[in-house]
């Protein structure tokens, strides 16, 4: 009998259900905490939780950890940092290049989403500078984008100083009569452009997508010069620039990731989200105040068949 009990007691332990899932007994492969990276913008949140719960419900212990976009990578090469929802591959800088050849960082694949970067303003903008949507307007019409500190240039709101200076590398490229400033955070960035919206005050922006803004404010795009291949950023001209490469959104991790913990290799490497998935998610959360936990928790309650099987294939 006590024989038959302690069988019992194994199979149940190697049972370990969480969503319906039947959990090998040798998952987790050790106690070791996955350390997750959390960067400053909600849509990163909303992937990088999503992707923690499952780590959790297949039994992980993990930390999640702020980190700058570019900074990041030197602590995912050496091991110090674990695993990265979202690396956006149009702004990388030198060392993630290098760290993946070297296998240092481990590419898992894209995420799904199909972003896009770039400067917006409002339509309305249009009529105090003629030629917009293209870039070659802002030369002739840089005072109607100006501010009391700028002027007689224009003011160009750009990314967070520790998310790159592509924007400003662009200005000096091309010798666009604008000030680059850098936003304070994706909070204060997106408070100001809903701000300077309602009272019909100019303003250019660098933003990207999916993001909830573009559910809320109707935006446009500044156009660049069409090009066949990849667009370089750097050393671009007035007459042929193209802007800002377009990115993938990839998942990556420490390279030592899959010998350690193998079956939560093989889940986030099979993990996806969709634009429409996380616009959703990023209205919840900026827009109507919704806590980020329980925007997740309801992901995940509405997907349990979704993210089910990606367990229950990692788990193989």
């Amino acid at each position: 009998m006590e024989k038959i009990l302690n069988a019992a007691q194994g199979v149940a332990l190697a049972l370990l259900v969480s969503g319906g899932a039947a959990f090998a007994a040798d998952v987790p492969e050790n106690d070791d905490v996955i350390k997750v990276i959390m960067n400053d913008w909600t849509g990163q949140h909303v992937s990088t939780k999503i992707a923690g719960e499952l780590l959790k419900k297949m039994g992980y212990n993990i930390e999640y950890v702020s980190a700058g976009a570019l900074p990041q990578h030197a602590g995912l090469a050496q091991g110090n940092l674990h695993f990265q929802a979202e690396v956006w591959t149009n702004n990388i800088g030198d060392l993630y290049p290098k760290a993946v050849e070297a296998g240092d960082i481990v590419v898992l694949g894209d995420l799904g989403l199909e972003p896009r970067e770039g400067w917006v303003y409002p339509p309305y903008m249009e009529e105090k500078c003629p030629g917009l949507p293209s870039y070659q307007a802002l030369y002739d019409c840089a005072q109607a984008f100006a501010s009391a500190e700028s002027f007689p240039n224009g003011r160009l709101i750009t990314y967070p100083a520790d998310w790159g200076t592509r924007s400003r590398d662009i200005v000096s490229g091309i010798e666009l009569p604008f000030n680059p400033v850098a936003g304070g955070s994706e909070g204060a960035m997106m408070a100001e452009l809903q701000s300077a919206y309602a009272a019909g005050d100019p303003i250019l922006m660098m933003i990207w997508q999916p993001h909830w803004i573009f559910a809320d404010l109707d935006l446009n795009w500044v156009e660049w010069n069409p090009t066949d291949g990849v667009c370089v950023e750097e050393n671009q001209d007035r007459e042929t620039a193209c802007g800002f490469e377009q990115a993938r959104v990839e998942k990556v991790v420490w390279g030592g990731f899959e010998e350690k913990w193998p079956a939560a290799y093989k889940m986030l490497s099979l993990y996806s989200q969709t634009n429409d998935e996380q616009n959703a998610a990023i209205l919840a959360v900026d827009n109507q105040g919704r806590d980020l936990d329980e925007v997740v928790a309801a992901w995940l309650a509405d997907n349990e068949a979704k993210w089910q099987g990606w367990i229950d294939e990692a788990m193989k």
